[in-house]
């Protein structure tokens, strides 16, 4: 599933922390980097992807803005009550460019994964795109 988006495989973002309407959770799986989902201020903020089936990822890849620290957790069930410990990692600050960390899941399986974003450079962070390796 490499540079596709994942709205077009069946993807959905169904939890934001913070939605602004310009700028909707809906366009960190639309495949582009030109659209994004920003927060709206403080932290944690979170959301969360679910796949429309059970789908192994080596990687995943997240073209963000001033993120800091983010972690990554993943669930297997349909239902979204409990989730355990991918990843974590701290972006690097790109002051004018965007950040692209690949984070890797070690061939994990899940149904949903769940992006918390424990920290930023600023206030508002962005988010491009999530893009999934399998």
């Amino acid at each position: 599933m490499i540079d596709s988006s994942l709205s077009s495989a069946g993807a959905k973002v169904v939890m934001a922390a913070s939605c602004d309407e310009n700028h909707p959770p809906e366009h960190i799986i639309d495949g582009s980097t030109k659209t994004f989902w920003m927060s709206t201020g403080m932290f944690p903020q979170e959301f969360i992807v679910r796949f429309a089936e059970s789908t192994k990822m080596s990687s995943v890849t997240v073209d963000s803005y001033n993120v800091k620290r983010l972690k990554i957790e993943k669930n297997e069930s349909q239902k979204v009550s409990h989730f355990e410990f991918a990843a974590e990692k701290e972006f690097e600050h790109t002051e004018g460019r965007l950040q692209s960390n690949v984070i890797s899941l070690n061939g994990s399986s899940a149904t949903h994964l769940r992006f918390i974003i424990t920290s930023g450079y600023d206030l508002f962070v962005s988010v491009h795109r999530v893009t999934v390796q399998n």
